[in-house]
């Protein structure tokens, strides 16, 4: 699964932009044409944040994903709002950890992970979005570890080098969790 177009959505401060980032920077290491449009509230931490990624083998035409492959969904309030966007056949990725309520659609798949426990439990702190990335890479081979490590390491500013082996852990995680 070369191609997808991937829409991540969660609160401000869950490192959903980041995410994208990691994604939109393994797909340029892995050699495919890609995008990476962030959108946040003016809250920015708390506040709603969310990110399309596009990555293709051929030229993205528009960032802009009207119809995504795949949803993650760090917590009620961007399940609420994106899950409907989805066509038959999607997948949608939730942190059941903080989405409280069950996915309505029974025309796309589901994977259900408590990535914010998991990451707690690991001692990764706040990298549950990390776990869901390895959840995400597990189930659509959409890169391997390797891609996404050096995404990862492209995506990391050189004053936060130290976090990228939590970072790693942290996606190995969730690629074990699937």
């Amino acid at each position: 699964m070369k191609n997808s177009q991937i829409v991540l959505a969660g609160f401000g401060g869950q490192g959903i932009l980041f995410a994208g980032k990691v994604l939109a920077y393994a797909g340029l290491k892995a050699g495919q044409e890609v995008s990476w449009l962030p959108s946040y509230g003016p809250e920015m931490r708390g506040g709603t944040a969310n990110c399309s990624v596009v990555i293709s083998d051929k030229p993205v035409g528009s960032p802009v994903i009207s119809k995504p492959d795949v949803l993650i969904a760090m917590n009620r309030p961007s399940l609420d709002k994106f899950e409907d966007s989805l066509p038959a056949g999607g997948l949608i990725l939730v942190d059941s950890s903080l989405v409280d309520r069950e996915v309505t659609r029974s025309d796309v798949k589901v994977i259900k992970i408590p990535a914010r426990e998991l990451a707690l439990e690991a001692d990764l702190g706040n990298l549950a979005n990390m776990v869901i990335i390895g959840c995400l890479l597990k189930e659509t081979g959409l890169f391997t570890l390797e891609e996404i490590k050096a995404g990862l390491e492209k995506s990391i500013p050189a004053s936060k080098a130290a976090l990228y082996d939590k970072n790693v852990k942290a996606i190995e995680l969730g690629y074990t969790y699937a």
